[in-house]
């Protein structure tokens, strides 16, 4: 086989948060639509999560979650500035509005990340060989600091910088989605320098604001592939930080398939959101597996791989 243009890890997401959820991904995974995944282990589901990975030797890393349901330290339990009156944290606007009141302690923020680090390896037996943040909560001010400090602290190797090429010339995104996807691409961008000072690697391009549900399909997906080689062999990408040979582009799809949860099935300890329930799970799970988009693959010589195989 010539010499792939792409090494491209597809991460499935949110890994843990329901039985179906799971399901969802191991078939993904065993239809060769995904070939890395990413556990939230604060959820109902996320042992049995952490033992289909071992059974089925999917690569698996830290999906970090400070903004949906209850936190895993105990400290940050009982009494924190991460969490509301129920006990579960802020949310995901919620989050992002306490950090900018200056409301959030880092120390606590610590604190959760270890810990969440630290459960990982019980679940798993292992360290996680990439950590990146659910809902993009790692690439936020203060927080990346921090993010960057815990994955230095237990030696993990690689994150996810959410800059995605092509972002600003994509008529399908509603304006409160092209709103909320334009601040993660700065908030990403602010925090190369971070993840740069310690030492961190990423891939050279992130593909996945752009396909998400229903905007996912095989000729929007062949677009974002087409931006990201192109990006990528052109040295625009935000890093080089991967190391890879120059003519072999990195790159990873962030995606979220499986089947709909249940709605009194799964979640954080809130039960599951409506992104959860919604259609949208199923129709990524089957464009992942679509024939036409594993051809494609082959086609333009992109191998899928892992972050381990980086």
């Amino acid at each position: 086989m010539p010499q792939p243009r792409m090494m491209l890890v597809v991460t499935g997401d949110d890994f843990g948060y329901c039985p179906r959820r799971n399901q969802g991904i191991v078939d993904c995974f065993q239809a060769g639509g995904i070939s890395n995944v990413s556990l939230l282990v604060n959820t109902t589901a996320a042992k049995e999560a952490a033992d289909l990975a071992k059974r089925h030797n999917i690569p698996i890393g830290l999906h970090a979650n400070l903004s949906e349901g209850i936190p895993v330290c105990q400290s940050v339990q009982q009494a924190s500035t991460l969490i509301n009156h129920h006990g579960f944290f802020h949310g995901k606007m919620g989050f992002r509005q306490a950090l900018e009141r200056g409301q959030l302690s880092m120390k606590q923020v610590e604190l959760e990340l270890s810990a969440q680090v630290r459960q990982f390896r019980e679940l798993t037996g292992h360290l996680p060989h990439h950590m990146d943040g659910h809902q993009h909560i790692h690439v936020l001010p203060e927080v990346r600091e921090v993010f960057a400090q815990v994955l230095s602290d237990f030696s993990i190797p690689y994150t996810r910088v959410p800059v995605e090429p092509g972002l600003h010339s994509c008529p399908w995104l509603p304006v409160h989605l092209q709103r909320f996807c334009t601040q993660v691409e700065k908030d990403a961008l602010d925090s190369i320098p971070v993840f740069t000072r310690y030492g961190i690697r990423w891939p050279d391009v992130y593909l996945g604001l752009t396909t998400m549900g229903q905007n996912m399909s095989v000729p929007n997906l062949q677009r974002a592939l087409s931006h990201a080689l192109a990006a990528g062999h052109s040295g625009t990408t935000s890093s080089s930080a991967s190391g890879s040979n120059q003519s072999v582009v990195t790159a990873e799809l962030m995606v979220h398939p499986g089947y709909p949860s249940h709605p009194d099935e799964g979640g954080c300890g809130e039960g599951p959101d409506d992104f959860s329930q919604s259609a949208d799970r199923q129709h990524e799970l089957n464009v992942l597996r679509e024939p036409s988009l594993l051809a494609l693959y082959s086609q333009e010589r992109v191998q899928l791989c892992a972050f381990k195989d980086l």
